[in-house]
């Protein structure tokens, strides 16, 4: 058994002799331990790329400005939240896409060592002409990639920068300016006109403007009823409230919450305090009989009212003029 297994190892390392001297004999040789340096092909780095990849990244990068691009039109023209995140975030995502495809195919991914040719080489310099010359193709590539590049950054700044920018004088217009005018009906949130015998006391309806945007922060109105003979309000707003049905903003005047609790006192023990609306957030209480002054909480100014008037023909409660000031919170503008 030794000697059979001391030839089979003399044949092992025989065989393996002869492949390094038939495929390694350059592993071996001296000038193996020295890196060869190779020219970097100009054309290597801009053209080897495959040109269907260089299309898909200018896609992706103008199918990302075009989501960008499509957020604005969309924060203008039809800002619904769904639609957009959903643009925003597919402007994101091309975008990451186009990344990741260009760092995986289009920028080398190796070191290479460029030749340095003698300048008094007159073969060596044409050839590195030629080559420059040939790369010219590959800059042309590298411009439109870097277009594409910039339109899409250009889109997503648009995408960014108008929501930020909305934020400003715009949003205290649309708490200055609010959709109610003299003659517009009260309806409910499926446009059903709001009759005045609907409003019972020690309940409240929210109402809103006939055929107007329910998302302005302008709309909203919390309609209550409560003993016209207990009302104490401002002298210029003594017709406001018929039959004693009254309206609010539905906006608390201290952080913009939705007012929603409405305290209808029952029990004698507790009449010392009369009806009140109440935002649950900070509890900020406003007296619906004294004109919506502040009882209780943080909220610096009174709710503006709404002046009322019931339609003759139909029982409808309609707006009898704008709000008595601007809605939401004071610090969104001067509105003291």
């Amino acid at each position: 058994m030794s000697r059979l297994w001391k030839a089979i190892v003399a044949i092992v390392v025989w065989r393996s002799g002869r492949s390094r001297s038939r495929h390694g004999t350059d592993a071996v040789s001296p000038q193996a331990d020295v890196a060869s340096p190779r020219y970097v092909d100009p054309t290597e780095r801009h053209t080897g790329a495959s040109t269907g990849v260089q299309r898909a990244v200018v896609l992706l990068l103008v199918g990302c400005a075009a989501c960008g691009f499509g957020f604005l039109a969309l924060f203008v023209l039809h800002p619904q939240t769904q639609l957009l995140g959903l643009a925003l975030g597919l402007a994101l995502a091309l975008l990451a896409g186009a990344l990741i495809l260009a760092g995986r195919r289009l920028v080398p991914q190796e070191t290479l060592v460029e030749e340095r040719p003698r300048p008094q080489d007159d073969r060596e310099v044409r050839e590195v002409a030629a080559r420059v010359d040939a790369s010219l193709d590959g800059i042309t590539r590298r411009g439109l990639l870097a277009g594409a590049a910039g339109v899409a950054g250009a889109g997503l700044t648009a995408a960014v920068v108008i929501p930020v920018v909305a934020l400003g004088p715009g949003v205290e217009d649309q708490l200055s300016h609010t959709p109610w005018r003299a003659g517009r009906a009260l309806v409910d949130d499926e446009e059903s006109p709001i009759l005045a015998s609907d409003v019972r006391p020690g309940s409240f309806i929210t109402a809103f403007p006939r055929h107007a945007d329910k998302d302005n922060l302008g709309s909203p109105v919390i309609v209550v009823r409560v003993d016209p003979s207990e009302l104490r309000p401002p002298a210029a707003r003594a017709g406001w409230a018929p039959e004693g049905i009254m309206a609010y903003s539905k906006i608390c005047t201290h952080a913009a919450c939705a007012i929603s609790l409405f305290r209808s006192p029952l029990n004698p023990s507790t009449e010392t305090r009369g009806p009140a609306l109440v935002c649950p957030c900070h509890y900020s209480t406003f007296d619906v009989l004294d004109g919506g002054s502040v009882e209780f909480g943080p909220a610096g100014r009174a709710l503006p009212q709404l002046p009322l008037a019931i339609d003759a023909a139909t029982g409808v409660l309609i707006a009898a003029g704008p709000m008595s000031g601007p809605v939401g919170p004071s610090w969104w503008g001067d509105n003291q």
